[in-house]
């Protein structure tokens, strides 16, 4: 049985990816930042008892990553999925009134929490058999995509990670590991608000398609969830 780890899971797109993998008989350790109150992803791990395990986890806690990793520090994982992310209020992420707390906030979860959750369960990656990590990034961090200016808190931690990952996929190439980072498109979420353009299981399903067709020499690339190269 293979096994993915994601973070974010308590709605939107991290809480579909459990399901859709849980569905395809993956094992799913699926992190949150407070389990109790996540009521869809408990609702859906009771359907899945022998797949599904939930577990704390907040990105911009390393401590907690840490817990997290020595927790399942026997297990193997296939699939690592960086979903965990934020988006500043639009207030506070214009020229003029930036709101600077929010931004060294979104880079802890946005871009510093998916190097360290590499860092932290390399060992149970490496001694997988599929060793791929994937980030949930945005068009929005693409240089040359950026046509509307402003937003410059996310736009800044996407673009960040963005590089973050290329390097680390190139720290991984010894180790035969795939790093990817992926666009999920506009989605209808709380995130991306009602007049997104796709349902989190248009995302996620065509997401997992790019995921299904990735090889080794794809490393670092940059795809949308349609399989479209995007530009940096």
């Amino acid at each position: 049985m293979r096994t993915a780890l994601i973070t974010g899971t308590n709605r939107g797109i991290g809480l579909e990816f459990v399901r859709q993998y849980a569905k395809d008989g993956w094992r799913v350790f699926a992190a949150c930042r407070n389990p109790a109150i996540a009521e869809a992803l408990n609702h859906l791990a009771t359907h899945y008892p022998d797949q599904i395990t939930v577990h704390p986890l907040d990105v911009a806690n390393h401590q907690q990553i840490e817990q997290l990793s020595q927790a399942l520090s026997n297990q193997t994982i296939d699939l690592l999925i960086n979903n965990a992310g934020v988006y500043p209020p639009e207030y506070g992420d214009v020229f003029g009134k930036t709101d600077y707390a929010a931004w060294t906030y979104a880079f802890a979860v946005n871009t510093m929490a998916p190097l360290k959750m590499a860092e932290a369960f390399i060992q149970q990656i490496s001694r997988s058999q599929q060793k791929t990590i994937i980030t949930i990034t945005s068009k929005m961090g693409s240089i040359a995509d950026n046509r509307g200016g402003g937003s410059y808190i996310y736009r800044s931690s996407k673009a960040a990670v963005n590089i973050v990952m290329k390097s680390l996929s190139i720290d991984l190439n010894s180790s035969q590991i795939t790093a990817v980072l992926l666009h999920p498109g506009w989605v209808r979420t709380d995130m991306g608000g009602p007049n997104a353009l796709i349902t989190t299981e248009q995302s996620v399903t065509g997401m997992r398609r790019v995921i299904n067709n990735l090889k080794f020499a794809d490393s670092g690339k940059f795809y949308a969830f349609d399989g479209q190269i995007v530009p940096w």
